[in-house]
Parts: structure tokens; C-alpha cells; sequence
């Protein structure tokens, strides 16, 4: 049976957005292509950067997508028109039961081909931009058309962290086990179709070269400086904070066990699949807060000790959205932390993931009432401005049009 993808309407009446500068350089048509669109989380604000900073010079012409929960992202994404797999209207695609569909990925991403191919027959584009971290980056373009791939990471749960996936559950463990390989082959041989990577930290670009035997350039994801800011000194609290989706990877099971140990006050932000196997093993110092607006995770961030970040992430943009707040950072030492998190000035690493090692941190960690600390928390933030991301982005369009 043919599986074709089908289009749905803007979210919202495309006759708001913005007139775009007129400029000397020829204005190119630009599709846009994202695993999912299910909330706004951290690659789905790299997502509103490139499309805010495209549609000043040049037509987004369609967004292409496997998943699509019909919720608000954001006022930039939800103008634009998308297509979604058809497969994505099957039960099993709702939230984050779609991660047991990944044997079908691959069929989701062709059928997406399909739909671009048809589209750019019909009215031609110049540039395909994925941001994947999953299976879009497989995405086939045009004949004649370059791919630039912005990877948030090889899809964890096949590549780097199967076992911590497989926590979740024997069944999920024996479906990743069987299908894996499988899958591992299909992400390697299409990322033949990207002309160039573009990856999120220099843990990722290893990842890139690792998986797929590419080198990428390195463009950091932007911190909203605009949105996380420090609050009055004397707001500050004695709770840690966490600021996660609730999946197996990120080990929120380490701050829930230290603080259990020590009966400290915790807050967790975040939903996922588990947050009730979380919930039992909490203690009555651990608080669960679902997902807050921005303005309540702001005054988490300015209120809160400092932000226990216990797993190994790719870039991970939750702890410079603390430091932005003057909220230093208890990380794990590996992958993107090491890239924004400085020990002993921003916060602090430990090694092994034990609530032993842990506290350890905690005990070492920078006292976020100290000016010097505030300081050089929203100093080391500011290194990752939107604008500096926006024109790394320009470069990597330019350099891969010239290719």
C-alpha cells in the first residue's frame, strides 16, 4: 500500500507575519523539515530561530513533519503550512507512545520525500533545512536541491543510550534490541542525503563522525536572553531544581535519590513517560510541577539554589537557561555540558552517575547568592545569544548553496 503524506492549513492565518527586508541578494525558497511537532521544548526553539531568522529574506515555503499534535508551538511555527506521514494519524502516534513507532520511521520519512518531491514539481525550492534528532535528517530532497541537516544529536535511543532507554520497560527493551540494527543501517545510508551537517555542540559533531562518517560544523543552539534573566538576590531559596522531560536518559532517578537522602527540597519541572515510576520513587522533599508557563519556570530558575542537570546531553540549552537566570549548575561532566557548564566558577561536574558523586557536586557547587557567581553565570549565558546563532546560521546557508 502507498502511504502519501498530506498537507494541513497554518495554525494560524498566514496574513500576520511579517513583510520581509527587501535585500540586494536573490530571495530563496527555503523548505523546512522537524521530526515532530508535539511542544516546545529545546530543538523546537532552534526550530523558531531559523524560521524567524529566514523569513526576514526569504519564503518558507512548507514544513514537513512525521508527527503533528495540533497544538500551539509558537507564533512563528504555527504560521507556517505543513505536511505530515499519514501513518502519524494511527493511535499508537499520540505523545510519547510515537517512540514505539520507530520501526516505521523510515516509511514515515519517504512518504515525506514523496510529498516534497511532488511539491517542488510544482513550484520549485532552492534549500531543504532539517533539524533532527530522530530520523528526519533521512529526508530525500530534490534533484539538484542541497540538504543542510542541523543534528541535535544521531537518535539517542539506537545509537548512544539504548540501555538507559530500555529502563522504561522489558518490552520496550526487546523492541529496540530487535529493531535497532535495522534501523542504525537506514540512518546511516540516508545520511547520504544531507549535503552538509550542521551539528549542536562538538559532543554531537563526534556523534555525526561516529554514526555516520560526516564531519559537521559546530553552531551552538541560542539561549532566549530575553526570557531568562536574574531576578532580586534576596529571591533566592534553599530547593534544587531539575528542568527535564521525565525520559529514562536524563536521570532524574540521581536528584530524586540525593534528595531523598538528604531530605532536601527538590522541584521538577517536566513531563514524560516517567514521571509516574518518578512519582513512586520520590520522597516528600520532591516536588512535581508539570510544565509552567515561561514566566513560572523564570522564577523557578531565579528562585532556585541551582539546577541539578544529572544526565549526559547532547548540548543541553535548560542549563544555560539557568545560568542566563544566575542559577549555577550541578552536571554531569560529558557531552554538551562541557561546553556550557564552567566547573567551579558556573557550577559543578561529577563523573560517575551515583547520588554519592552527586552531592559531592552539590557540596562544591558556587552559592548563587554570591555576586561573582551571578555574574559570571549570565556572562558565560551570554556567549550563546540568539544573534550570534542567527549569523552562524547565515554563514552555514551561504556555505552550503556555494558547495
Amino acid at each position: 500500500m502507498t502511504i502519501d503524506a498530506h498537507p494541513a492549513a497554518p495554525r494560524h492565518a498566514p496574513a500576520s507575519e511579517p513583510t520581509p527586508r527587501a535585500t540586494g541578494a536573490r530571495r530563496l525558497r527555503i523548505a523546512l523539515a522537524h521530526d515532530w511537532l508535539v511542544s516546545l521544548r529545546g530543538g523546537e526553539r532552534v526550530l523558531d530561530d531559523i524560521v524567524r531568522m529566514l523569513r526576514d529574506r526569504h519564503e518558507v515555503t512548507r514544513l514537513y513533519t512525521m508527527f503533528d499534535a495540533g497544538g500551539p508551538i509558537s507564533p512563528a511555527i504555527d504560521l507556517l503550512p505543513r505536511t505530515t506521514a499519514r501513518l502519524s494519524n494511527m493511535p499508537l502516534a499520540r505523545g510519547a507512545l510515537r517512540r514505539w513507532m520507530l520501526p516505521l520511521y523510515p516509511r514515515m520519512v519517504a512518504d515525506l520525500s514523496r510529498a516534497l518531491a511532488r511539491d517542488h514539481a510544482h513550484t520549485p525550492i532552492d534549500l531543504l533545512i532539517s533539524t533532527s534528532s530522530a530520523a528526519i535528517k533521512g529526508l530525500r530532497p530534490p534533484e539538484g536541491v542541497p540538504h543542510l541537516c542541523y543534528c541535535h544529536t544521531p537518535a539517542r535511543y539506537v545509537w548512544s543510550q539504548q540501555q538507559e532507554y530500555a529502563r522504561a520497560g522489558s518490552l520496550q527493551s526487546l523492541g529496540l534490541r530487535a529493531f535497532a540494527p535495522h534501523f542504525r543501517a537506514w540512518d546511516r545510508r540516508t545520511a547520504a542525503n544531507v549535503t552538509r551537517f550542521v551539528a549542536n555542540s562538538a559532543h554531537t559533531a563526534r556523534e555525526i563522525k561516529r554514526c555516520y562518517d560526516r564531519d559537521a560544523s559546530v553552531v551552538h543552539p541560542p539561549v532566549q536572553l530575553g526570557a531568562f534573566s536574574p531576578g532580586p538576590p534576596a529571591s533566592r531559596r534553599d530547593f534544587w531544581l531539575v528542568v527535564s522531560a521525565l525520559e529514562p536518559y536524563k536521570r532524574v532517578d540521581l536528584a530524586i535519590d540525593a534528595a531523598r537522602h538528604r531530605n532536601h527540597p527538590l522541584v521538577i519541572v517536566g513531563t514524560g513517560s516517567m514521571r509516574r515510576p518518578l512519582e513512586q520513587r520520590a520522597g516528600p522533599s520532591v516536588r512535581f510541577v508539570g510544565r509552567p508557563s515561561d514566566e513560572e519556570l523564570r522564577d523557578l530558575y531565579r528562585r532556585a539554589r541551582l539546577l541539578l542537570f544529572p544526565q549526559i546531553e547532547d548540548f543541553g540549552i535548560v542549563a544555560l537557561e539557568a545560568q542566563a537566570c544566575a542559577t549555577p549548575v550541578v552536571a554531569r561532566a560529558a557531552g554538551g555540558a562541557l561546553e556550557t557548564v564552567v566547573d567551579g566558577a558556573t557550577g559543578a561536574m561529577f563523573e560517575e552517575p551515583t547520588p554519592d558523586a552527586l552531592l559531592n557536586a552539590i557540596d562544591r557547587c558556587p552559592d548563587s547568592r554570591d555576586d561573582e557567581v551571578a555574574r559570571a553565570c549570565t556572562e558565560n549565558a551570554a556567549r550563546f545569544a540568539e544573534d550570534r546563532f542567527m549569523d552562524a546560521m547565515r554563514n552555514e546557508i551561504d556555505a552550503v548553496l556555494r558547495a
